[in-house]
């Protein structure tokens, strides 16, 4: 069994891909993963790496930062190699039209084909699900939604990311590149997997209701029957005009039990928020306030690989929202170190996927 790491900062694609080959020397890898700056062009990064890596399947998509064993980093490609004693069984497909439902539909008969049972028959505890999707689509919830229904199997993931110039995200399968698509990969891992699901944030005492929204803009209009952000402004004790710069650090979240599912704010229109992901009226929401992201993701890790008994490699879908935070509080080289001693990769995302599509949080596949 054997998993290997690869990163490069070279600014050519041809010299960066040769580099990831060169660091994957020694293994025949039955899937790559990959994931890359904006920098570097998508029809030309996807495939090259495809040309690398001919006998296996290559799926990537471009970031806004990533991440690798003990490093954070940008502007460069992280890859990770897996043999198949470590990747029991692969399937992959595009969906070409993240807003068309018979897009969809195409891209899962695929993945059923490929696999031969329909993807509600297959056993969750040894299949798992990896979706990226371009970012600026604003189609995760309905993709994610539709897969709920369609499986048991757990899809994690993230949203392709551009370097925060927030014009055009890609996907990457095979060799080739699209935009306005995701693609869905079943792995059948060799041995255990889990997934982390981490966010630093604590619930404050006060809940605000959607009571007017505008679901497709992923627009609040109104919060408890007032104006949204005169309602937010209100519920933190600031002037309206102050709302924006609390934002990242205090979003709110849809709380389920002992756990919440973070909706973060994105910029003021008029009266009303506009958010990272889609808020539905009625749905309540707490206020909540961030805590130590380094603190909390070093303790999710450290319990999630002793419940496993070690750990294999991770893949970290982090969001863009706390990479800001981390650099805004100088603690980018603390984070990475989290990961110093699991081969990791991962990217700053637009967005993460579990159960849904959420932000500020991290999810994580890790395999024993």
């Amino acid at each position: 069994m054997s998993v290997t790491t690869a990163s490069t900062t070279a600014s050519s694609v041809e010299q960066a891909v040769d580099e990831i080959r060169e660091q994957c020397n020694g293994i025949s890898p039955r899937v790559v993963y990959f994931f890359a700056s904006s920098q570097y062009d998508p029809a030309s990064i996807s495939r090259a790496m495809r040309d690398a890596f001919p006998e296996a399947q290559v799926i990537g998509c471009s970031t806004a930062g990533e991440i690798t064993s003990g490093r954070v980093m940008t502007n460069s490609i992280v890859a990770m190699a897996f043999d198949e004693g470590t990747i029991g069984g692969v399937a992959c497909s595009v969906v070409a039209d993240v807003t068309s439902a018979e897009s969809l539909a195409d891209a899962v008969r695929e993945l059923e084909e490929e696999i031969g049972m329909p993807l509600r028959e297959l056993d969750f505890q040894k299949y798992v699900g990896v979706i990226l999707i371009d970012g600026l689509s604003g189609s995760e919830e309905r993709v994610m939604d539709r897969l709920g229904d369609l499986t048991d199997v757990s899809f994690i993931g993230g949203s392709a990311g551009d370097d925060l110039n927030f014009k055009s995200t890609y996907v990457y399968l095979n060799g080739a590149a699209y935009t306005n698509a995701a693609v869905l990969v079943l792995l059948k891992p060799a041995k255990k997997f889990d997934i982390i699901k981490t966010q630093s944030f604590r619930t404050l005492n006060t809940v605000l209701v959607p009571t007017k929204v505008n679901e497709s803009r992923r627009e609040v209009i109104e919060f408890n029957n007032m104006p949204a952000v005169l309602a937010y402004a209100r519920a933190l004790g600031i002037p309206a005009e102050e709302a924006p710069k609390r934002f990242m650090h205090n979003p709110v979240g849809l709380v389920t039990g002992d756990d919440f599912f973070v909706r973060s704010p994105r910029r003021v229109e008029g009266g009303s928020i506009l958010f990272y992901c889609m808020v539905k009226e009625g749905m309540e929401l707490a206020l909540l306030e961030s805590t130590d992201i380094v603190a909390d993701t070093r303790k999710a890790v450290n319990e999630k690989v002793r419940q496993l008994g070690g750990a294999s490699a991770l893949i970290n879908f982090h969001c863009i929202l706390r990479a800001l935070e981390l650099e805004e509080k100088g603690q980018g080289k603390a984070y990475g170190s989290i990961f110093t001693d699991i081969p990791t990769i991962g990217f700053s995302t637009y967005g993460e996927e579990y159960i849904g599509h959420i932000n500020q949080t991290s999810t994580m596949l890790i395999f024993k």
